[in-house]
């Protein structure tokens, strides 16, 4: 059974992938299939030096792998259960409050 500290640990991670729109972005693009950087940058409108710290980002939270595909890297997913979770998440925070942005968060100290 994962202690306390274990499942912290996890969802700090995850919090710090989703606290930025772009690895958001990535998330979802992934959840829908593996791809590669030149692919993901375009679909994205970032450039490939951007995509790429974001990229790292998220491997370093364990969330995206990068996987050799000849001469090429394919990222995806580090597991698929995080695609499930991305939709539960979606629904469970739509269903809870729609229409609230989370402007001012950093003056009321919660971010």
């Amino acid at each position: 059974m994962p202690t306390l500290a274990t499942d912290i640990d996890a969802l700090a991670r995850f919090g710090r992938a989703l606290a930025d729109p772009i690895r958001c972005r990535l998330l979802l693009a992934l959840r829908e299939a593996p791809a590669y950087p030149s692919d993901l940058a375009e679909g994205l409108g970032i450039s490939r030096t951007r995509l790429s710290n974001h990229l790292a980002c998220l491997r370093d939270c364990g969330l995206v792998v990068a996987v050799p595909d000849g001469r090429r890297t394919r990222y995806e997913l580090a597991d698929a259960r995080l695609g499930h979770a991305l939709d539960d998440l979606r629904s469970a925070v739509l269903a809870v409050e729609t229409g609230r942005a989370c402007v001012d968060a950093e003056e009321k100290g919660c971010c």
